[in-house]
């Protein structure tokens, strides 16, 4: 026999058991073929929180906010904002988020009297924490 008969020999023969009553021994499972429905978890919300070192401070005297990050990768920057009549500004002091979370950042301010912070990054922002400049 040569090889082309061959393999039109073997081809048929596959065929053949694949359509007869073996092909359950050559079907895949089931549950193969129609895989279960995979419920999408949404990604934990990111949240930042802010702790002053400080209630009250001189001006331009240095103090910290620190606080806690979840949901943001670590090295990501957060930064320090201000409330400045309706806006709040970003003011130039910002810090990456450590691999454990946390985050501490120093801030001098100059502006007297009550002054609204909160800290901003990765999608989220703290709530606000007032500090008091004599």
């Amino acid at each position: 026999m040569n090889r082309a008969l061959r393999y039109v020999a073997v081809g048929a023969i596959a065929v053949s058991l694949l359509a007869g009553g073996s092909a359950a021994a050559f079907a895949a499972p089931a549950d193969l073929h129609s895989p279960k429905p995979i419920a999408a978890t949404a990604p934990a919300a990111a949240s930042l929180t802010a702790k002053a070192s400080a209630t009250t401070v001189n001006a331009w005297q240095e103090f910290r906010i620190s606080g806690i990050a979840k949901g943001i990768a670590a090295g990501t920057k957060v930064t320090v904002q201000q409330k400045q009549g309706t806006k709040w500004v970003a003011l130039p002091a910002q810090t990456p988020v450590n691999a454990t979370g946390g985050y501490a950042v120093r801030v001098k301010l100059g502006l007297k009297g009550v002054n609204q912070l909160r800290i901003a990054g990765g999608n989220a922002v703290s709530p606000a924490v007032a500090v008091t400049v004599r």
